[in-house]
């Protein structure tokens, strides 16, 4: 199904798919057209094993579809070098995961910064550029502290946090509320509406119908096949 938005497209897939050679072949994601505009926030949903983190890591530029071809911000991911995808993800995306990956024996201030070192930001802009992307995700006070000292929601925060500092044009989220719990979740999805609000593209994978609401629309895949939803209303 292809959905026709309004603006410029961040994501936008045509005939996209992605297939495991055999015997027997599998079809991890089925061809299918999907447009996500600039500044939309697009939830996915669907069981285990349906797809969802094929289409993440598609989108994400981890994995190479087989079929299709992918556009991000206008860009042919197909005609780039591994070195150049390599740097497009890095300039272009952020990724928030279920499990955080922050290193427990470094600060939050510090496990922000270390997302810029590849991409020679000297060290005192990359100072002050964590430091303002931490108080923007309402963590300023606790720059200083390290993981092993934060509790799961503000993990999450530095996990939101380095994902920001390199200013991308799209965030994509796997199950960013799946290690927290329901008052902890829902101060998360808080800060996700305001970065959508902000303009923020985002993509949230997510087995919580109440967190797939949050989206503007929700994307079901099902046995590797994309059902694309309806937008819904601002009232919604």
């Amino acid at each position: 199904m292809t959905t026709t938005l309004h603006g410029s497209a961040v994501i936008e897939f045509r005939g996209v798919g992605l297939t495991y050679p055999g015997p027997p072949a599998v079809h991890a994601l089925h061809p299918c057209d999907l447009r996500i505009a600039d500044g939309e926030f697009v939830t996915v949903v669907g069981p285990s094993g349906s797809g969802k983190s094929t289409l993440l890591n598609i989108a994400g530029l981890l994995d190479t579809p087989t079929q299709g071809q992918y556009l991000l911000n206008g860009i042919d991911t197909a005609a780039l070098s591994a070195t150049r995808l390599a740097a497009l993800r890095g300039e272009r995306i952020g990724f928030v995961f279920q499990a955080f990956h922050l290193l427990p024996h470094r600060s939050a201030l510090e496990n922000v910064e270390l997302a810029m070192v590849y991409r020679a930001v000297p060290r005192p802009q990359r100072r002050a550029r964590a430091a303002a992307v931490l108080e923007r995700v309402g963590l300023a006070h606790r720059a200083a502290a390290l993981p092993t000292q934060m509790s799961g929601g503000e993990r999450q925060r530095v996990a939101v946090a380095r994902a920001l500092v390199g200013e991308p044009s799209l965030l994509l989220c796997d199950e960013p509320t799946g290690n927290l719990d329901s008052a902890t979740s829902a101060s998360l999805l808080e800060l996700l509406d305001t970065l959508h609000r902000d303009g923020m593209t985002i993509v949230v994978i997510t087995h919580d119908r109440q967190v797939a609401q949050h989206g503007q629309r929700t994307i079901t895949i099902r046995d590797g096949v994309l059902h694309d939803s309806a937008h819904r209303s601002e009232a919604a």
